[in-house]
């Protein structure tokens, strides 16, 4: 047989890479293999070999836990197809030798052992009881999901149901609905009684029912993997468009010209800073591609406002705009109806003011809701007292020779305290004046009595001494009474208005003073023009006088 040299070449290159190849494979095998935990138990043969040999033993076809182990295997937990439980009186127990450092098991029936007893490295019962811990705990979560899965109960927060043939539409998942919050109601009933003697008997009592309610709820709802609804309600929301959010949202597939739609709720976003987008927006959007054309279509409407604020030079600039009806109601009030007639004729000249009038002295009481008495008071407050030419009855006599505000301006604090002394008595009020109905003054109109008054504190208001108004810092609720007791100086003379509670000394007395608001509001009494109606909240605050600008 001839072979040519170059076959020759080509046969032991061969050769050489066979070679090559084996060394790498037997190099790149693992020397030594050790394992964390102790493999299973070999498994018995299912069936009988062809070298078996009949005699004492037989092979079963599932291998069985035995009774009483013999080795290290033994001890280990394994899966057995078919096996009987351990008999109760068999136990084993693990017992630590210090002086061999070793863990010797002991299998027992009845306090005695069955077998000669199995020494145990620590590794290998570390091994042996972590692996026991293993199988036990998740035969333990297969048996609870097993028994669990058919008696799982209807949940009515969690509720899961199957689409059916609608899968191929909104995509697989199912109906799903998942609610969570909480709902917070209170009801009750209040009863209100007053004692004025202007209103009848029927409408002295009101009785209404007193209902509450806290609501924090959400709910979201998915049709398959495209249909979603979300819900939120919130009654404590700040903002009043916060307080529900509504959504639906449907979101298509990559190849779907819809890509996504949404209704209730949306927001619009815009990539360019010409256009500005929206929040709080309610209504419908759409999102469309057409190829590389993506569409998107808004319509809603708008829940918020947006302000631009400007700041130059350590200033915030502002543009407000504020509606004639808008004003500081219950706050700013005249002292007299000579202060509010000759108001624009004072200030005309401003800064300088042109009334020649000081208030030097001056009490403010309020109807008491603090439950504080340490300054209370009980006072009898009349409309037309210090009037001398707005006076809403006419049956008290006028001083023509008087025009500025004072006790003697009329006769009406002369008259009440000569011929109705009763009325200092804060109980006898009502009765004592009662008689001053024939000529059309009524309580609750043209009086008022209060109990247990409480006195402001300079704190709690401000006084224009030369325009004769005053501004208390909280505004007054529809059924406070504010009364006063001032005293000025005009034309080097002094003149009061009402009692001091200096002047009655006994605090069980009523004091008489000016009312400036009662517990009825009629634009046709004149006591409401004493409210004054010129004053604006412009919500800022540290506003810089030079800088204001008003058109």
């Amino acid at each position: 047989m001839r072979i040519k040299r170059n076959n020759i070449a080509k046969i032991c290159v061969s050769a050489a890479v066979f070679t090559t190849v084996l060394l790498v494979t037997l190099l790149a095998r693992p020397q030594y293999y050790k394992s964390e935990l102790a493999p299973p138990p070999p498994s018995a043969p299912d069936y009988p070999s062809p070298t078996y040999q009949p005699g004492d033993s037989v092979v079963l076809p599932a291998r069985v836990q035995p009774t009483i182990p013999e080795s290290y295997e033994d001890y280990l937990p394994s899966e057995y197809a078919a096996d009987l439980r351990t008999p109760s009186n068999i136990k084993t127990e693990a017992v630590y030798d210090p002086e061999a450092g070793v863990y010797v098991l002991h299998t027992t029936v009845g306090g005695k052992d069955i077998v000669t007893p199995y020494m145990m490295t620590a590794e290998e019962y570390n091994n042996m009881v972590m692996r026991k811990d293993m199988f036990g705990y998740f035969k333990e979560r297969n048996a609870d999901s097993y028994e669990k899965k058919d008696k799982e109960p209807f949940n009515i927060f969690d509720m899961n149901f199957s689409l059916g043939p609608l899968e191929k539409v909104f995509g697989p998942g199912g109906v799903r609905l998942q609610t969570q919050g909480s709902i917070q109601l209170s009801a009750g009933i209040k009863s209100n009684k007053t004692d004025n003697p202007a209103l009848s008997l029927k409408n002295r009592r009101k009785t209404y029912f007193d209902f509450d309610q806290k609501i924090q709820a959400t709910i979201n709802a998915s049709v398959g993997d495209k249909l979603k609804f979300n819900m939120n309600y919130n009654t404590d929301a700040t903002f009043s468009f916060d307080s529900q959010n509504l959504k639906l949202n449907y979101e298509g597939k990559e190849d779907e010209i819809i890509k996504n739609l949404e209704a209730g709720n949306v927001s619009m976003t815009t990539g360019s800073s010409l256009i500005r987008g929206g929040t709080a927006l309610f209504g419908f959007k759409t999102k469309l591609q057409f190829g590389k054309l993506t569409l998107t279509g808004l319509v809603s409407q708008q829940n918020s406002e947006s302000k631009s604020v400007n700041t130059r030079g350590g200033a915030q600039t502002t543009k407000f705009t504020i509606n004639a009806d808008e004003y500081d109601q219950n706050r700013h009030y005249f002292l007299a109806q000579y202060f509010r007639d000759n108001y624009d004729k004072f200030a005309s000249r401003l800064p300088f003011v042109s009334s020649g009038i000081k208030i030097t002295r001056i009490e403010v009481w309020v109807t008491n809701k603090t439950g504080k008495y340490d300054q209370a008071r009980n006072f009898v407050s009349f409309m037309d007292l210090g009037e001398n030419r707005v006076l809403a009855s006419d049956h008290w006599t006028t001083n023509p020779a008087l025009s500025n505000p004072a006790n003697a301006s009329n006769d009406l604090l002369q008259v009440i305290k000569t011929e109705y002394p009763g009325a200092r008595n804060i109980n006898q009020v009502t009765q004592e004046l009662e008689p001053l109905e024939a000529f059309g003054i009524t309580g609750g109109r043209d009086y008022e009595k209060v109990e247990s008054a409480r006195l402001l504190s300079s704190s709690e208001y401000t006084l224009n001494s030369t325009l004769g108004y005053i501004s208390i810092r909280t505004a007054l609720n529809a059924d406070e009474v504010l009364a006063v007791a001032y005293e000025y100086t005009y034309n080097g003379q002094v003149y009061q208005v009402g009692e001091f509670s200096g002047d009655i000394t006994t605090t069980d007395q009523c004091l008489f003073l000016k009312m400036l608001k009662s517990t009825t509001s009629s634009p046709y009494l004149p006591m409401w023009d004493l409210m004054m109606k010129n004053v604006y909240n412009l919500g800022g605050f540290q506003i810089q006088k030079s800088k204001f600008k008003f058109n």
